[in-house]
């Protein structure tokens, strides 16, 4: 049985994240990590310039918007990515459907439990179809020019009633979330800049090109595949959380693709059975990784790259806020001053040369943004400090 040091899963890492070895292409760069978180709107963008050479903002916003060969989708954990457009259908088959009829079930329950509608399968039917043949006749339009302009959006629903967090909620906005799962439509063009989330929707046939639908089994080893070429070695639990899908359905795409088993430092791991070869260290490297960047969340079991950071970096949900990284470990994370300042905050096992390296790494950042202040959605309990 092949045996992975934890030496070789941090030089992997570095260099099949794009760490040490930059890219050049975000459509490369993304298509190998099979996907980039894309919940918090400034990631993708501070993801691609941790991994891309003079990465520009209007690079990615060229290939999101007007190239589109790159799409946010709606898919694994009921997260949003940044996925290839070609890729789309094999994301579709393999996991956002899984979603979609979560989505739409949950949706249905809840219509009918407001008392909006006795059948909550048909009005769900008929305020998707209002939505599809808006955004036909219409193109772009935003989420509340949607309501505005639709009376089978209308409804409201209580989603927590008594408690705090509940109250009266428009059912608008799922009815949306369970079209963009579906792959029915498409966020196009952004307003309010890079930092902010407000799409306009368009349907998914006026946006991008007609593929047909993927095989469900196939696709999911072919992700199987590329995620553990990238993620790889990885444990079985790895693979399940990262895709959110079951153990069954886990199990039967790693037989398809042959993966096979391997020790991780006494803990079983698998592998693609043509990616055993020896890994050899890398140059020292850092990089500053944003909120929910793709990397820090890449595993369930993270021990391995933090060490006893996890309490400072992730949150009490299990969302990552920005890191700092030397040479494949997690030893802090970074924030902005006011007047918009990067600042590391190294609080793990770091040297000096380490420390020089990643405060030229934040000069670099306070450079590129310009000012611009980065709002973390899921704060670590570092970033307060």
């Amino acid at each position: 049985m092949r045996s992975f040091t934890l030496a070789e899963r941090r030089a992997r890492l570095a260099r099949r994240h794009f760490l040490s070895e930059h890219g050049t292409d975000p459509c490369a760069v993304t298509s190998a990590m099979v996907a980039l978180h894309a919940t918090d709107p400034a990631t993708p963008y501070l993801s691609l310039w941790a991994r891309i050479t003079d990465f520009d903002r209007a690079d990615l916003d060229a290939t999101l918007y007007r190239e589109r060969a790159l799409v946010k989708h709606l898919a694994m954990r009921r997260t949003l990515w940044v996925v290839r457009a070609d890729a789309v259908s094999a994301v579709q088959a393999a996991s956002s459907d899984r979603v979609a009829e979560s989505e739409s079930r949950k949706l249905i329950a809840d219509v009918e439990r407001a008392g909006v509608a006795a059948d909550g399968a048909a009005w769900l039917r008929t305020a998707c179809a209002a939505v599809l043949a808006y955004l036909e006749a219409n193109g772009p339009t935003s989420a509340a020019q949607l309501r505005a302009a639709l009376p089978e959006l209308a409804g409201t629903y209580d989603p927590a009633p008594g408690k705090p967090w509940g109250g009266v909620t428009a059912l608008s906005p799922r009815v949306i979330t369970v079209l963009a799962v579906r792959g029915e439509v498409v966020r196009g063009p952004n307003q309010g800049g890079w930092t902010s989330s407000r799409p306009l929707w368009v349907s998914a046939p006026s946006w991008l090109d007609a593929s047909d639908p993927a095989e469900p089994d196939a696709a999911s080893a072919a992700l199987v595949r590329t995620w553990l070429r990238a993620f790889g070695p990885a444990t079985v639990a790895d693979v399940k959380w990262w895709f959110g899908h079951t153990l069954t359905w886990t199990r039967r795409a790693l037989t398809a693709i042959g993966a096979v088993e391997v020790d991780m430092q006494g803990t079983p791991g698998v592998a693609l059975p043509d990616d055993l070869e020896p890994e050899p260290d890398t140059e020292p490297w850092c990089a500053l990784l944003p909120g929910l960047d793709v990397t820090t969340m890449g595993w369930v079991d993270r021990d391995w790259y933090l060490e006893d950071l996890r309490g400072q970096v992730f949150d009490s949900r299990g969302n990552a806020g920005p890191t700092a990284w030397a040479d494949g470990r997690v030893v802090g994370g970074w924030r902005q001053s006011a007047d918009g300042r990067v600042e590391v905050q190294v609080i793990g096992d770091a040297s000096r040369t380490a420390r020089k390296a990643l405060q030229r790494k934040a000069d670099d950042l306070t450079d590129w943004l310009d000012g611009t202040l980065i709002k973390p959605r899921f704060p670590s309990p570092l970033t307060k400090i």
